[in-house]
């Protein structure tokens, strides 16, 4: 399977319990490819860096297959509709002039009729009002989101790569709890590139 991630992203590969390497997708892939070349039992792992996810990479056919598979890669994400006003698609409705630039979209939102009331009595009307209140509450809740995002990503990381290792329980409770002092105690007896790693996810995700 060819990668659906960008040839830029971020990404760190382990053979085994051993870091291989840390860098874009391209330059870790080829040090995955050798690593599986010099040891094919070795079970082979990339982590995308920002929510370490797994990253699936065709490492099959020759080393000129791959370096040609991954030059095919997108220099950036593919844009989802979804969340990418400028994309239309065949159900949209037409947009007024300018609302593409600005980045509008038009959705239903079901409130009650004293929420509407409110609303529309508010300086600019209830669009305005909406759009104040949602950035509000993204300044507010920002700091939590980063932290919570920080925590799952350094525990998708802990279950892939050490989820049956001695106290691996302790560790999660100690990421949730925000205790990095016991975080550390508990993965003492990981293996050392692992424990790092984890180590370096749990403490960004914390500080953040």
């Amino acid at each position: 399977m060819t990668s659906s991630h960008p040839a830029s992203t971020r990404c760190s590969a382990f053979a085994g319990d051993r870091l291989l390497a840390a860098g874009p997708l391209q330059h870790v892939a080829l040090a995955a490819r050798q690593a599986r070349d010099a040891d094919p039992d070795t079970p082979i792992q990339i982590f995308e860096e920002a929510g370490q996810r797994p990253v699936e990479v065709d490492l099959g056919g020759s080393m000129a297959d791959l370096v040609r598979r991954l030059a095919e890669l997108p220099e950036v994400p593919t844009p989802d509709p979804a969340v990418d006003p400028a994309r239309a698609t065949p159900g949209d409705k037409p947009r007024g002039r300018g609302r593409p630039k600005l980045g509008v979209v038009a959705r239903e939102v079901t409130l009650l009729p004293r929420h509407w009331q409110w609303l529309n009595a508010q300086p600019g009307g209830a669009s305005v009002a909406l759009r104040k209140l949602v950035e509000a509450a993204r300044r507010t809740s920002s700091e939590g989101d980063r932290r919570r995002e920080g925590q799952e990503a350094a525990y998708r990381f802990m279950h892939a790569m050490a989820g049956n290792a001695p106290g691996f329980e302790d560790a999660a409770r100690a990421l949730f709890a925000g205790d990095i002092t016991c975080f550390e105690d508990a993965i003492v007896a990981w293996p050392q590139d692992i424990r790092e790693h984890a180590t370096m996810l749990a403490t960004r995700a914390l500080r953040d």
